[in-house]
């Protein structure tokens, strides 16, 4: 059991102190050469609306390094329609898209109508009426955001998505009290899922968004658990004898899979979450952990220190069953773990460790085995891939205090994502959520 404290359970012994508070996001590193655009402020009409559409906007453009907004005292004019647009003042200010748009209230219904236009030709590129309520004006601002992004950039946008994070709160003199939280992707708007006494580790989201399964330890030791996201209810999955850890969904949302010692050695199992029948996928004598599944559900990777020191794993499965022997992925570095599929599966992302003890985002390209550093912290955990592939969320240490940051896969864009206090945790991106 010595060797699982010194390396399957370190998330948790890094975890400390928080207080509750909604993450806020710091751009720490944008990208020359970033695509000018201007987000003109929204007009609104039969009414105020409580949020700043066009100022959301431009956030989210911000925030994935593609885009170079421009500052709101500088904007040329301000309209809210095609019509009013004259764009050589745009063109002389280096613009070359604009988000122009309006909100028209009707009792306690809103109609949100933008416009995407090319500066330098002139033309809109594409509109939108969005019908909405009050308390969903951030949803379509992200849906906004989301349409602009693909449009320019050919790529699917990932702002109207969430992530889940762990924080821990001061409760009293000797006592903490554990929060598993759900928020924006750009973190507003926080839910939190459970409040526990005892620590909340590994949160997995469901290939549907719906559902959350994670570790906790309210019973005095580990148990995983699955939880509805909008009802709360949920269920205790596995609490066989010894360690149960690791959840991972698997795509079609009717198995995990996840770190076991039921049988005396950490090792890999996939669970029929209809049937409760287990599959047992690895038999070794040492540590098999953290599994994570391909986009298709044909195979699997995970950590192990069979060679020694722990390294990523790959097994093809069968009917979820494994197929023939492990093979080992990694071979730079001193230590990888921690590793997922990229949602197009041809990249991993892991933790890559090296004789400085530094522990760093890694990317590695799997058709040809090139490994690429993103980071340059010293204590970085829990990477997790937005669902577009375009950023990938991790957990580090700045100052003594544990934060998020995100990191573009091309490792030139960076945010950091934290609490005002206190130390937050265990990111997982969700899945694209249903419109």
């Amino acid at each position: 059991m010595k060797k699982i404290r010194s390396w399957l359970l370190i998330p948790l012994m890094l975890l400390a102190v928080t207080a509750e508070a909604r993450l806020t996001i710091e751009i720490s590193e944008g990208v020359e050469g970033a695509m000018p655009i201007a987000v003109v402020p929204f007009g609104a009409e039969g009414g105020s609306a409580k949020s700043d559409v066009a100022a959301i906007v431009a956030a989210d453009l911000a925030r994935s390094g593609r885009f170079a907004p421009l500052a709101s005292d500088k904007l040329p004019s301000r309209p809210h329609d095609g019509k009013g647009i004259d764009f050589g003042p745009w063109r002389a200010a280096g613009v070359e898209n604009m988000v122009v748009g309006q909100v028209q209230a009707t009792g306690d219904k809103l109609l949100v109508q933008f416009q995407l236009f090319d500066v330098l030709r002139g033309v809109q590129l594409t509109g939108y009426s969005i019908p909405t309520t009050a308390d969903r004006l951030r949803r379509v601002a992200h849906q906004i955001s989301d349409i602009v992004y693909e449009k320019l950039t050919g790529q699917r946008g990932a702002f109207n998505t969430h992530v889940a994070y762990v924080t821990v709160e001061q409760s009293g003199p000797q006592e903490r009290s554990f929060r598993l939280a759900v928020a924006d992707a750009d973190g507003f708007d926080e839910q939190v899922i459970l409040t526990s006494k005892h620590p909340l580790m590994s949160p997995a989201w469901s290939d549907d968004g719906r559902r959350l399964a994670y570790v906790s330890f309210e019973e005095g030791r580990s148990v995983v658990y699955v939880q509805d996201i909008t009802s709360g209810k949920r269920e205790a999955v596995a609490r066989f004898k010894g360690l149960n850890s690791a959840p991972s969904w698997a795509p079609d949302g009717r198995h995990l899979a996840m770190t076991l010692s039921r049988d005396g050695n950490p090792e890999v199992y996939i669970l029929d979450l209809q049937s409760k029948a287990l599959t047992r996928v690895t038999h070794s004598n040492t540590i098999d952990t953290e599994p994570a599944w391909a986009p298709d559900g044909r195979t699997l990777v995970f950590t192990s220190d069979r060679g020694g020191k722990p390294q990523i794993y790959r097994v093809e499965l069968s009917n979820y069953r494994p197929q023939g022997r492990p093979k080992r992925l990694t071979f730079e570095g001193l230590y990888n773990a921690r590793a997922s599929f990229s949602p197009d599966g041809s990249q991993l992302v892991m933790i890559t460790g090296d004789d400085n003890n530094r522990f760093r985002i890694a990317v590695m390209e799997l058709e040809s085995g090139t490994v690429r550093v993103l980071t340059d912290s010293r204590l970085d955990e829990s990477p997790s891939f937005a669902p577009n592939g375009s950023m990938i969320i991790f957990a580090t240490e700045r100052n003594n205090r544990g934060v998020l940051e995100a990191v573009s896969v091309d490792g030139r864009a960076h945010q950091r994502l934290g609490t005002s206090q206190g130390d937050v945790r265990e990111p997982a991106w969700s899945p694209f959520i249903s419109q």
